[in-house]
């Protein structure tokens, strides 16, 4: 049954990981040349890495590859891994020669869902391992080209560290349960490929940030730490809605939410209506006398009891993140698996 399963899907295996024997032999053999430009360039690290293509080209690529692998796994191991069978009813064949459903299901499930998790594990950690230097650099707040996000963010996050393999193990579970389901394998490569996408889109908006409780911190807003200032209404009757601080002593965190508070700790949509009519100062330091400065402004409204409610993760809560996403994702993929045993029991014939 081993063989008989491997020989099912090694195309399918084979053109993965080809793909990523690629992608490891550039890892390999510029990672430690990376590592030690770090070192050396410190500061200026990230602006000098940016003058050398390769380095954008990998860490795209690299990226890419990741965020590619649990849906490529789920739609082309996953779905017609079982549906195939059905379609052709080849798995009646099986089931004459003395293997029970059970056994002809856990083999097929052990190899390629071990084999999905391996490669996925191996891509992700290559890739983590060589672009930890630059995600270093991005969490001291240096910023150069595409090297800006920190690892910590949704579009970084799930492209780094164990949360590809729960990922892959989720999209495998997925696929298998979409073809015991539909019975036919270009519909079910078509739902997985879409539903593990739309899953790998949501996580963060819907999933992640409920994970765990985020930091909560108060700020005081100044001109020097305004980032956002947002108006609506006509220009000569504009109201402020909405104001956005730097976090002063932080890089590479993950903001969830910021508020403006009273001094009631009562959220605000609406900001006092002179706040409108603050600015900066004009030519030469000139100020406008119908209009405060910025200073003024925030110096009243922090007198008034306003402040910036934040709600972040800080950079060093990276790895807890990622072991529970992991977790909940691998949870869901035994769920799955659980219904894949149930349905083939039961429902098939």
């Amino acid at each position: 049954m081993i063989w008989l399963t491997w020989r099912q899907f090694r195309l399918q295996a084979l053109v993965v990981i080809g793909a990523i024997a690629i992608l490891a032999v550039f890892l390999v053999a510029t990672g430690p040349g990376l590592a030690d430009d770090y070192q050396r360039y410190s500061t200026e690290f990230l602006k000098r890495i940016g003058l050398e293509r390769i380095n954008s080209y990998l860490y795209v690529i690299g990226q890419v590859l990741v965020y590619a692998a649990p849906p490529v796994i789920g739609a082309f191991w996953g779905a017609p891994l079982i549906a195939r069978e059905l379609e052709a009813g080849t798995h009646r064949l099986v089931w004459n020669q003395s293997i029970t459903r059970t056994r002809w299901l856990v083999t097929k499930l052990a190899v390629t869902g071990l084999g999905a998790m391996a490669v996925t594990g191996a891509l992700s950690l290559a890739v983590t391992w060589w672009a930890d230097p630059i995600d270093d650099a991005i969490n001291t707040g240096q910023a150069s080209g595409l090297f800006d996000i920190p690892r910590m963010l949704p579009p970084v996050f799930a492209a780094r560290g164990v949360v590809p393999i729960g990922y892959a193990a989720f999209g495998l579970a997925l696929g298998v349960a979409v073809g015991l389901v539909v019975r036919r394998s270009v519909v079910a490569i078509a739902i997985t490929l879409a539903a593990v996408i739309a899953v790998q889109v949501l996580s963060p908006l819907l999933l992640r940030s409920h994970l765990m409780t985020p930091v909560e911190t108060k700020v005081v807003i100044t001109a020097e730490n305004m980032r956002g200032f947002m108006l609506s209404g006509p220009e000569d009757d504009a109201e402020v809605v909405h104001l956005e601080a730097k976090l002063e002593g932080q890089e590479g965190f993950w903001k969830i939410s910021e508020e403006t508070v009273n001094s009631a700790g009562v959220v605000q949509t609406k900001l006092p209506q002179w706040l409108a009519k603050c600015g900066p100062p004009g030519p030469n330091g000139t100020t406008d006398p119908a209009r405060k400065t910025f200073d003024a402004c925030f110096e009243q409204l922090a007198d008034e009891g306003y402040r910036q409610q934040i709600k972040y993760f800080p950079a060093d809560r990276f790895w807890s993140l990622q072991w529970r996403e992991t977790g909940l994702f691998l949870l869901l993929a035994a769920g799955l698996t659980g219904f894949c045993f149930w349905r083939i029991r039961r429902d098939l014939s």
